[in-house]
């Protein structure tokens, strides 16, 4: 029977911010690799990888918070599941495992974490890889019509919090099993039991705390906008305070409070006009502190 963790690697809870530790599978010697999942997978989906890897690194495999067996916080403020406070449990996990520097590796969701480790800690990062992801607004522009339809779930995940937990929480397994199966080019890739692993509740949405509790680290606004911002506030996307309704009125300019660099962007548009919209040409791509 096979096993749901990487064979050879040890398995250790290690804490990474006060009431947030991480389940964290450690194997191999050498020069440190952090790999780091995607959505909706754990740490388990590196398990070939970071066999072959081990050979010639010491090869670090966490859970993200609020994915696998790592702690699932309350999302009691804005910025609990944001990318770059996911970066900074990387970062401390890897400090406490005796490595202050590592190479760094992440899929999908894991990518936009290990992208915001580098910006933010460009002194601990010492090679980067980011795969099977796209720049969050650059994807937004690419979704359009039937194309769209292979990310319902960011749309649904838009939504205001409390419906998406509801419909999920109607059928979590259909749900989550829809990506595994459909996202898994050969069926045979994934073995009964890793999807069995991945979709397991116990340990994985705890009634504790759910990861889709609140900013949800599934989402896309909610944890690349509006909780990138250390001490919580509105970093770049704001409401816009014009009450016209017109088109204009959908990409008003504020800039981001707290600390950090500043830098225009544009608000989400009112109710009933189209969005995501691309931002103005010689506004920024992005609020630096996303």
């Amino acid at each position: 029977m096979m096993s749901t963790t990487i064979a050879g690697f040890d398995y250790q809870r290690v804490p990474v911010a006060e009431g947030v530790t991480l389940n964290v599978a450690v194997g191999g010697s050498g020069s440190p690799v952090v790999l780091l999942h995607g959505f909706p997978q754990t740490h388990l989906m590196w398990r070939h990888v970071a066999a072959d890897l081990a050979g010639e690194h010491t090869v670090i495999c966490p859970d993200l918070r609020g994915y696998g067996a790592s702690d699932k916080p309350a999302a009691d403020t804005e910025d609990t599941y944001s990318k770059r406070t996911m970066a900074a449990d990387v970062v401390a996990a890897a400090r406490a495992l005796g490595h202050e520097r590592f190479a760094l590796a992440g899929h999908d969701r894991g990518a936009l974490v290990a992208v915001r480790a580098g910006l933010d800690h460009p002194d601990t990062v010492t090679h980067l890889a980011s795969l099977d992801v796209l720049p969050t607004l650059d994807m937004w522009d690419v979704l359009h019509g039937a194309s769209a339809s292979v990310a319902f779930h960011l749309y649904l995940m838009a939504q205001p919090p409390g419906l998406p937990e509801k419909m999920i929480a109607g059928s979590a397994d259909a749900f989550f099993g829809h990506f595994l199966d459909a996202w898994a080019g050969d069926p045979a890739a994934m073995p009964a039991q890793v999807r069995a692993e991945y979709l397991r509740p116990p340990g994985r949405r705890s009634t504790r705390s759910s990861p889709t509790t609140g900013r949800r680290p599934g989402s896309t606004w909610r944890t690349t906008g509006r909780t990138g911002t250390p001490g919580g506030g509105w970093p770049c996307r704001s409401p816009s305070s014009s009450r016209t309704g017109s088109p204009r009125s959908a990409t008003t300019r504020r800039r981001c409070g707290g600390p950090g660099p500043r830098t225009w962007s544009t608000a989400p548009p009112r109710p009933g006009t189209s969005w995501p919209r691309r931002p103005p040409a010689r506004s920024p791509r992005r609020c630096a502190r996303c």
